[in-house]
């Protein structure tokens, strides 16, 4: 070719044919490279497809384990593809996978900031793993790019009730609540949120909207039980804690504050029944126990109530209540010298304790 090219075109022309040549020659691979590029990503997308699909499948039907594995592969084969990504932190988040779903996270937003969901899951598993200040921040960031999304209100509040932002939590709440009025939960939580700021009135508001939606909502008759006991109405909080032992029958927190309330109007039988059964249940329960000791001896039986009030001193020795219970089994036993000594530790103990103001308090669980 050179050879005729001298004789048709002179030298000069043949030395640019010369250079031409392996530059043709050069971009016949790069073509022949990028057309098997796009063959094999072609050939490769139906089955990314499903795998998206099983994965999805396997999601829904709460198999997490082959939720993994097949938006992994979907990812090996496309590691640009959002869905992929997106579907194995979700797959690991749910099947516990805690760091890795952390780790790809990570990668995924760094790669997709604006994505709300992935921000939204990768809060999720900030909190599961106790980094709240991390899961607060890309939980706001997906509340930033898209304002309309419940979850993200309701996992927000759930990080703040942890952290015990009684406040913020409301006003998270109440979003979710505008967004979905009729999911029970929220309604429950909120209520909880307003007891602790001291809107006990609008927090019984709040969990009779949740019965109303669902009668059997999660503990949705204790806290309302609760409430009541707040205001002081302690023939309704005795009804509403009957109605959650109907759905909760091993649980020591509504046990204990049945039994407590029946205690207080006088009931002694039933509450030292399930004061009882809280006890055994919970066995480290210090309010448990001295509601137990202190019951068994209003129905007058001072040896009875001994064991209770003494392991009620040995979960919390600063608390003076038990010791003077104690006092007065050991009067009503003649040993007079062991009601001296209860009875001076609880002068002590009292002496001890700081003045308070009046308010009601007690723990929401």
């Amino acid at each position: 070719m050179l050879r005729f090219a001298r004789l048709c075109l002179g030298d000069r022309c043949a030395g640019e044919i010369r250079t031409i040549a392996p530059q043709r020659a050069i971009i016949r691979k790069a073509l022949f490279a990028l057309l098997l590029f796009f063959s094999t990503a072609l050939a490769q997308a139906p089955k990314v497809t499903d795998l998206l699909r099983e994965g999805q499948s396997a999601l829904d039907s709460g198999d997490f384990a082959r939720a993994v594995r097949a938006f992994e592969q979907a990812r090996e084969l496309a590691p640009e593809n959002l869905e992929a990504n997106r579907g194995l932190v979700l797959s690991c988040l749910q099947g516990g996978q805690l760091r890795r779903s952390q780790e790809i996270g990570q990668a995924a937003v760094a790669r997709w900031p604006k994505d709300p969901r992935l921000q939204h899951w990768l809060g999720l598993v900030y909190f599961k793993t106790s980094q709240n200040a991390e899961a607060l921040t890309a939980l706001r960031e997906s509340e930033v790019l898209d304002p309309k999304q419940y979850d993200v209100f309701f996992d927000m509040a759930l990080v703040l009730l942890s952290e015990s932002n009684y406040p913020e939590a409301a006003t998270q709440l109440e979003k979710a609540i505008k967004l979905d009025p009729t999911a029970a939960l929220p309604h429950v939580l909120l209520g909880r949120a307003y007891q602790n700021t001291n809107r006990t009135l609008e927090a019984v508001q709040q969990f009779q909207i949740a019965l109303r939606i669902d009668p059997n909502v999660a503990l949705g008759h204790y806290h309302l039980g609760f409430a009541y006991s707040s205001l002081g109405r302690n023939a309704e909080a005795i009804g509403e804690y009957e109605k959650e032992l109907q759905h909760s029958l091993n649980n020591p927190s509504v046990l204990y504050q049945l039994g407590h309330r029946q205690l207080e109007a006088g009931d002694l039988k039933p509450a030292i029944d399930h004061l009882r059964k809280a006890t055994e249940i919970d066995p480290n329960s210090e309010d448990a126990c001295y509601d137990l000791g202190k019951a068994i001896l209003l129905q007058g039986d001072a040896e009875g109530a001994t064991a209770p009030l003494r392991r009620a001193i040995e979960l919390k020795p600063t608390d003076p209540s038990p010791h003077y219970q104690l006092a007065r089994a050991m009067q009503k036993l003649g040993k007079n010298e062991e009601a001296k000594q209860e009875l001076e530790t609880f002068a002590t103990l009292k002496r001890a304790q700081p003045v308070t103001g009046g308010m009601a308090s007690g723990p929401i669980q």
